[in-house]
């Protein structure tokens, strides 16, 4: 409870710092709702003891106070609705979803993006920003229809001692509906996976053109139709229960809490003044709608709490595996990077990637990296990014732990285009750069784009993606944008390509790797830049200062080119079959 309390606190505080006014606003009504429900019964006893008495004035007075209450009551109510709406949607928008956002951005790794428990999380909170926010105003409505309910049956219990049933009467409603709702929680939870499959379905046969086309081909969309189905049927089925048992202690509650009523207004009925049998009435013609706003506010609160605890365990995930390294990148590399017996297996899985992996990459050397599918390659490339760590052995940048160098400032010294490159709906230049100080027009060049930039209708400006209405680019020219993005960024320490030219054709590739061995030696003699390449092409790799031949996550051979081909080891059996079939 006490982390509840401290976001409640943390949220209200954050209201009142952005929007003082309407914070204050809403708890001085909130205040006065509690006595409000009572005020409207008390002033129509009022008005009926003055008619009984015939004195005009007391008359006057009477019903003037009771429609200045009866006008608070429905038109600030009206007013306090609207501008809660509005707060939410504020903070919502502008602090909470944000940290979201943040929370999951600014993690040092991507070993959570294959964590089903830290999807099931995310997806629970997609969209529900402006939820955890009411939340903190439902709890302060609640409360305050609570204390409005306990004054109205202090007044309604100075009537008839019997009038105080209703109170556990409302208690037992409460606890019932509270009940109902936390199986509610507990299968929205159960079947985030279904929905997050679901969703992923739904893109790939609408919206997604690359897996659209070979459902097209292959003719699968109706299996996929048919798995987006019964993902959808499997999640409505648990949660259509769970509502169904909700409903069900949730009747059952409402039938004590009306039987309960009815008792006590037959009694009050039956010994009671005028005033009093009116003041008890009119209350009990709006308890109700008073109860049911309370019970609708508390169990909002209840049902919130399936928001709250993904949101609260993703505050604290995103704290515990904040980044704590805070060593400087060498400004040069002298020495260079060493892996010493590094091993990793990705999680849930239990086969290593890489197993006892021991090597050392000169400072300055352009390293070449091949081996078949699955080998390990890009594996190797996502840990000296910092992506992962080793389950095991270390890696050192001039004889320091990577682990102990600030990972934001090591990826501002780096530069990649990696294999599962990304395809931003903005800009050319803006996709390129990202926020890069390089020069547009020699990154462009060098990635062999300019034939690319020429051709769209408003050059660099041009917006890229057709979800936004830009220009879509081919498979080859994505790869372009990304490889123009690799060079951006002009001192990069470490410089990855992996797989840079897989989506093609032979003269561009060739053009390519003229250009970027030319930069990787610009490099390497300025500030002693490490150039790793990943290539199932061998004509790519033959002039690299090293080569690593990976086989099954381990690294069975290292040298030059003549070297290896000289020892008719596995690089010289796999060179021969790539010449044999490129003769």
């Amino acid at each position: 409870m006490r982390e509840y309390a401290r976001l409640w606190r943390e949220l209200i505080v954050l209201c009142w710092q952005r929007y003082p006014g309407s914070t204050a606003f809403l708890i001085g009504w909130h205040v006065a709702s509690t006595v409000m429900f009572a005020a409207v019964g008390l002033t129509l006893r009022a008005l009926v003891e003055a008619t009984q008495a015939g004195t005009a004035t007391a008359i006057g007075v009477a019903a003037l106070g009771a429609a200045l209450v009866l006008t608070l009551n429905l038109g600030v109510e009206h007013i306090a609705y609207l501008r809660t709406i509005h707060l939410v949607e504020r903070i919502s928008l502008t602090e909470v979803e944000p940290r979201i956002l943040r929370a999951c951005a600014e993690l040092p790794q991507v070993r959570h993006l294959e964590d089903p428990e830290f999807l099931d999380r995310v997806t629970t909170l997609r969209g529900q920003s402006g939820a955890v926010v009411d939340w903190a105003w439902a709890v302060l409505q609640a409360v305050a229809a609570t204390i409005g309910l306990l004054v109205a049956l202090a007044v309604l219990g100075g009537v008839n001692p019997w009038l105080l049933a209703l109170l556990p009467c409302a208690a037992v409603q409460l606890a019932m509906e509270r009940h109902g709702r936390k199986k509610i929680a507990e299968e929205d939870l159960a079947s985030a996976e279904d929905l997050r499959l679901h969703r992923d379905l739904y893109d790939d046969i609408c919206v997604n053109p690359a897996a659209l086309k070979e459902l097209r081909v292959y003719g699968a969309a109706a299996q996929a139709l048919k798995l987006q189905a019964e993902a959808w049927e499997r999640v409505t089925r648990s949660r259509a229960r769970a509502a169904l048992i909700a409903a069900g202690w949730s009747s059952a509650g409402w039938l004590v809490f009306g039987a309960g009523f009815t008792l006590a207004i037959f009694l009050v009925t039956a010994a009671g003044h005028p005033g009093d049998i009116i003041l008890a009435v009119s209350m009990g013609v709006q308890f109700r709608n008073v109860v049911e706003h309370a019970l609708h506010r508390s169990m909002q609160v209840g049902g919130y709490r399936r928001l709250l605890r993904p949101y609260l365990w993703l505050m604290e995930y995103a704290r515990t595996h904040r980044d704590t390294a805070d060593a400087a990148p060498p400004a040069r590399l002298r020495r260079g990077i060493e892996l010493r017996n590094v091993s990793f297996t990705y999680p849930g899985t239990t086969r290593p990637v890489l197993e006892d992996l021991s090597v050392h990459l000169p400072a300055g050397a352009v390293v070449a990296v091949v081996g078949e599918y699955g080998s390990g390659k890009t594996t190797l490339v996502k840990l000296l990014a910092k992506m992962y760590a080793p389950d095991s052995g270390s890696i050192l940048v001039d004889d320091v732990e990577l682990s102990a160098l600030d990972t934001a400032a090591w990826r501002a010294s780096m530069s990649a285009a990696f294999q599962d490159f990304g395809r931003y709906c903005t800009t050319f230049q803006d996709s390129v750069m990202m926020g890069a100080r390089g020069d547009l027009n020699s990154t462009v060049r060098d990635a062999d784009a300019e034939a690319l930039v020429s051709r769209l209708p408003d050059g660099p400006a041009t917006e890229l993606g057709r979800r936004f209405g830009g220009i879509e680019l081919s498979e080859g020219q994505w790869q372009k944008v990304a490889l123009a993005r690799s060079g951006a960024r002009p001192r990069p320490l470490l410089f990855v390509l992996d797989e840079p030219t897989a989506s093609l054709d032979a003269p561009s590739e060739h053009a390519i790797f003229s250009r970027y061995a030319r930069r990787s030696r610009e490099l390497a003699a300025l500030n002693g830049a490490i150039s790793v390449i990943v290539s199932h092409r061998f004509s790519t790799v033959a002039d690299a200062d090293l080569i690593l031949v990976m086989a099954a996550g381990k690294l069975v051979e290292s040298g030059r080119h003549d070297e290896l081909l000289t020892r008719n080891g596995m690089y010289a059996d796999l060179y021969g079959i790539h010449a044999a079939a490129h003769a």
